[in-house]
């Protein structure tokens, strides 16, 4: 437990300092699998170890014992040994090769399904969840392979050192006879009793072995991991107790390189001084290196050349915001303690005030991993209230203005960047060059490098580069059609109102619900839906047979021995083979058994992983808002593991063991029935004891699970937010939380071994009771009563009924503890699916939709049944071709009209038709198919450029390359020397956000589909490129519906109709010339406030 802890530790802490090349290696699922399979694995080992030296112990033990019953035959018994263990050396090395493939299979699945669960909202929106989830499949058919071939070693394995007893038996009575040694009772079961205390220990070493060979590939594999490359700090200085120089950053003709190599730098001779309180922007084209530059303050990047110093303590908001499962007020104070005037000043420059007055639980509402519930404004907007609160002296900021609207831009402009953040130094990476008047200086980006740097107005007049920045932005903001509106200045006013919740339960409906697990005692429930997947119980029932001839056998042979061994009538040499052919038989039986075995477990891993492959991928978006990840990882890694390669064999040897005791006892009672007395009660007590733990031990095993699962989220929210930690330097607090979730899992394990032992213990004092009245009973009765052969027998019976006693509980509270895994998988394979994907009798046409006409008729929208209405009943038509411009503040349901249209959320009222036909009277894979999009959050998976692109190969690369010229990527990808086929990591961490951006443009090319969803689709990249992607979008889907939802409301200036949004409501919808005209228009206001936005920053 110990070992299993610190090394679960260690792995923490690696993943604090894992360097980016490092990251790109070791993927989120593959660290995932090193704690929750790996180091468990590992834990494993030091209770089996005791087990190696304590049998090769008993053995010499017990070869001593034989020397003095059969002399020099013992030495048959010593060659029969060594042989088994020669024959096991190449069968443990096939199981160690196959065991260290299998791990490497078993990455590879965890790494797509954890990437698939992840971006599942994405898969849904592209109707790509078959495709992702066959690919799973299909590396779980190679895995599957894998823990076939592991499994079949084990099991030759097992046959071995089960069979072992009856050749070693067989060997020495042959040897007897060809050495004239007398057999008869007394030395004959001397022998055969002192072969029976041994012979659980030997069957147990096929076990041992499984256990060694798992325990070393698993701590090679986390020996590869922790030994991967950190983060170097060698020349990068963070000096904070200098006061004079406290918030500079100076940097002298540095080089930078993500991968590490001097030869490859990513930014390029990078000079830079920024003094205390300077406020500098940062802009430049998709992929020039912007982020970059503030990855490198923060250390994130290897410095190949020159100097870095860094004076003071940072503050980092990153581009994609990194939000954790917990409160929103957890989320933002971060650590630090909670000063009331601080918190309630940084919520209003945060502008958060208003949405935390419309959450149930204001500040103590519990939002989903990564901010599943949140808009991506109030993500952003909690972020950069995390940085304020921070205090710190360097403020880093990542385009932290793409995600929000134009009032709520402004507003953060001018209360946090110029008010909240006055006096600190500042480093914005924006593409909205609005607000660039306001900088002390700008940097200018171009292909790593700075290619230009000072004040505005000095590149303004000075840079060809600058000049054509801001005029695309002008052009993008459609200053024609804004030059004959004209605004009266008015400040917008904003609630001041914090939600009072220091008094208020936050424990009630809360989004996020506590981990489900089953209680009390289930029954055969589990076991039976184990064996129920493709007639699993004719395998079992036929492994079950196998193993109960193999005891009959055994008693057969004892019983020949003990009836023949002093009949003159029986010869030596017939004795001993009749012993032998009935030993064979049984061998054969229990090599029956073993296939058996191994097919059960394959046959119900495949079929039950399918099943909950089919429920997550058709379970609706509400439950992975609800379901933290790593809750899901921890069933698909670990406990998924357990269902593969452990409770196949468990339940065979619980059912196996079990009977083993009672066919021991069976035979002591009719040699000795008066042992009957003692046994019967002795049955009973058992059962009552078993039963008894078994009630404790189940809870604390499904308390294990589920803290697990704690510790598994908490360790794929690190990975994910690991530079952000870093900057706030969190690394101890985060590392003793991880610490704390540790010994909460290791109470339950320890207490859940330690009742194990106090069963055991007292298990242990009834069999030696039994074996001791047995003994009594042969003694105290008159000479007589029992034959020599028979008292040997039962003897020998009776001193292996304390084993088999032992043996069998401790197979049962094995198996009991792992079927919880079973359990913990079932709860995720009955979620309430989607509505169909394909209604067959009511498919649409398959060029459907023809026109694209979109009718919305008192459309109601609410996320769970018990919650409020998030769409209030709304009526509109988007007629076919028409360019539809959807418009409202942050939070204020434009995203949800989106997923309604999508139907990854279920209209309450109202309905949604396309060109005539009800979207909810059609299946979802034929909905979402024939519709395009492009997503807010652009995602790229982990594989190439072509199949980021075309994950379905539909398209030939010359349309695919086309597409990369219209997306300005051409370029981008014809460098690099793989072309289509250059790598893309998880995450596409290796693009830039906007390359990224980019990409998704490109799948919506691709697809041509006659209604176009465009959801902040420019967001992430600078005006010049907007400009040409909004021309694209133009011309290449002319006569296409193309709906918009916008923050930027220039993007919307040129579209044929708007429709505005305000909480929930339609507030209008009009042509924008018409809507400009009325005073009292939504979109007019917007429109005043991004205008005004736009030209304030001049007077900073």
């Amino acid at each position: 437990m110990k070992v299993r802890s610190l090394l679960t530790a260690n792995i923490y802490k690696k993943i604090l300092r894992l360097s980016n090349s490092a990251r790109l290696i070791h993927s989120s699922g593959e660290i995932m699998n090193y704690i929750t399979v790996d180091a468990y694995r590992i834990g494993e080992f030091p209770f089996w170890f005791h087990q190696t030296w304590t049998t090769i112990l008993q053995l010499c033990i017990a070869l001593v014992i034989l020397y003095r019953a059969i002399g020099l035959a013992t030495i048959a018994s010593m060659v029969v040994i060594v042989l088994t263990v020669l024959c096991n050396t190449p069968i443990a090395k096939l199981q160690n090769k196959f065991q260290s493939e299998l791990m490497v299979a078993q990455d590879e699945r965890l790494k797509a399904s954890s990437e698939a669960l992840v971006n599942m909202k994405v898969l849904k929106l592209y109707a790509w969840e078959n495709h992702f989830k066959n690919a799973i499949e299909k590396l779980r058919n190679a895995e599957l392979k894998l823990i076939s071939s592991v499994q079949l070693s084990r099991a030759y394995l097992l046959f071995l050192f089960w069979s072992s007893p009856v050749l070693v038996s067989a060997a020495s009575f042959l040897a007897c006879y060809f050495l004239k040694i007398p057999l008869h009772a007394s030395n004959v079961f001397t022998f055969v009793a002192t072969l029976g205390l041994v012979q659980v220990p030997i069957t147990g070493i096929p076990d041992v072995i499984t256990v060694i060979i798992q325990a070393k590939v698993a701590f090679a594999r986390i020996c590869n991991f922790l030994e991967a490359p950190e983060l170097k700090s060698e020349s990068f200085n963070n000096i904070i107790c200098n006061d004079n120089l406290r918030g500079s950053v100076l940097i002298k003709s540095a080089d930078f390189s993500w991968e590490g190599n001097a030869s490859k730098p990513t930014l390029r001779n990078i000079n830079l001084d920024v003094r205390r309180g300077q406020k500098v922007a940062i802009c430049g084209e998709v992929g020039s290196g912007k982020s970059t530059v503030l990855a490198t303050i923060l250390g994130e990047v290897p410095n190949t050349k020159g100097t870095i110093d860094i004076y003071g303590k940072f503050a980092y908001v990153s581009q994609t915001a990194w939000i954790q499962t917990g409160t929103i007020r957890e989320n933002i104070l971060f650590g630090s303690e909670l000063d009331d005037q601080r918190y309630q000043e940084t919520l209003q420059r945060s502008s958060l005030v208003k949405d935390l007055e419309l959450l149930p639980y204001g500040d103590l509402t519990e939002i989903g991993e990564r901010g599943v519930n949140l808009s991506g404004g109030q993500k952003q907007r909690i972020q950069l209230a995390r940085a304020l609160y921070e205090n710190a002296d360097i403020y880093l900021l990542d385009d932290p203005f793409s995600a929000v609207d134009a009032h709520t831009a402004k507003s953060l402009f001018n209360e946090y960047i110029m008010e909240g953040l006055k006096g600190k130094t500042v480093l914005l990476v924006t593409h909205q060059v609005d607000f660039l008047p306001a900088f002390d200086f700008v940097l200018l980006m171009s292909e790593g490098v700075i290619l230009q740097e000072g004040p505005y107005q000095q590149l303004l007049t000075t840079s060809q580069e600058f000049q054509d920045l801001v005029n695309a932005h002008k052009v993008t903001d459609g200053s024609n059609q804004l030059a004959n509106a004209t605004f009266s200045q008015a400040s917008i006013k904003i609630t001041q109102a914090l939600v009072e919740n220091k008094g208020k339960e936050a424990n009630g409906n809360q989004l996020i619900k506590q981990e489900e697990r089953e209680k009390g005692d289930k029954g055969l429930k589990p076991y039976l839906q184990y064996l129920n997947q493709m007639k699993g119980y004719i395998f079992f029932f036929v492994a079950s047979l196998g193993h109960l001839i193999f005891l009959v056998c055994q008693i057969l042979q004892n019983s020949w021995m003990a009836a023949n061994v002093d009949n003159p009538r029986v010869s030596t040499l017939q004795l001993i083979l009749v012993y032998f052919l009935l030993g064979a038989s049984s061998a054969f039986f229990m090599l029956t058994r073993s296939l058996f075995v191994v097919a059960l477990g394959l046959q119900s891993s495949k079929f039950l992983f399918l099943q909950l492959m089919n429920s997550l991928f058709r379970a609706p978006m509400s439950f992975y808002d609800a379901t933290p990840l790593g809750r899901i990882l921890s069933r698909v890694s670990s406990d998924l593991s357990i269902m593969d390669l452990d409770i196949p064999f468990s339940l065979t040897f619980a059912v196996g063991t079990t009977m083993n005791f009672y066919s021991s006892l069976a035979v002591l009672g009719v040699a000795t029935w008066q042992v009957l007395i003692v046994a019967i009660p002795m049955v009973y007590v058992t059962v009552r004891l078993q039963r008894y733990y078994f009630t404790a031990a189940k809870e604390v095993m499904r308390i294990s699970g589920t803290t697990k699962s704690f510790l598994a989220n908490h360790v794929a929210e690190t990975v994910a937010g690991a530079v952000t930690i870093r900057a706030f330097e969190e690394e101890d607090r985060f590392f003793q939380k991880n610490l704390d979730l540790i010994d909460i899992n290791a109470s339950a394990f320890f207490h859940n071994f330690a009742s194990n032992e106090w069963l055991i213990q007292r298990l242990e004092t009834i069999g030696a009771g039994v074996l001791a009245s047995a003994a009594l009973c042969m003694v105290i009765l008159p000479s007589g009563t029992f034959t020599s052969g028979f008292i040997g027998m039962a003897l020998s019976y009776g001193l292996a009924l304390n084993s088999y006693l032992v043996n069998s509980i401790q197979c049962q509270c094995t198996l009991a503890n792992q079927i919880i895994s079973v359990e913990r998988l079932d709860q995720y394979m009955h979620i309430q699916s989607e509505a169909k994907e394909i209604v067959e009798g009511n498919r649409p046409p398959l060029n459907w939709p023809i026109a694209g006409k979109v009718e919305i008729n008192d459309l109601k929208i609410r996320y769970r049944p018990d919650g409020p209405l998030v769409l209030h009943g709304i009526t509109c038509t988007f007629e076919a071709g028409h360019k539809i411009g959807i418009v409202g503040r942050t939070g204020s349901g434009k995203s949800t009209l989106i997923s309604a249209l999508f139907r990854l959320v279920e209209p309450t009222g109202g309905n949604i038709m396309v060109d005539g036909i009800d979207i909810s009277s059609i299946g979802l894979h034929d909905l979402r198919s024939h519709f395009g999009i492009i997503p807010q959050d652009p995602t790229l998976f982990n594989g190439t450029v072509r199949y980021n692109l075309d994950p379905l190969s539909q398209h030939s690369d010359q349309e695919i390359w086309e597409v990369l010229g219209k997306c300005q990527l051409r370029e981008v990808v014809q460098e690099r020397d793989e072309g289509l086929n250059s790598s893309v990591v998880e995450d596409g961490s290796n693009w830039s956000m906007g390359q990224r951006q980019l990409f998704c443009l490109g799948r919506a090319l691709l697809r041509r589909s006659r209604i176009l969803v465009l959801d902040e689709a420019t967001a992430s990249i600078d005006n010049s490129t907007d400009l040409i992607l909004q021309k694209t979008i133009r011309t290449e889907f002319a006569d296409s519906t193309v709906i918009t939802v916008a923050h930027r409301i220039p993007t919307v200036m040129d579209c044929t109709m708007v429709l505005s949004i305000s909480d929930g409501k339609l507030a209008e919808y009009d042509e924008p010339t018409n809507l400009m005209k009325r005073e009292e228009s939504l979109f007019r206001k917007l429109v005043k406030e991004y205008w005004s936005h736009f030209q304030s920053p001049e007077s900073h």
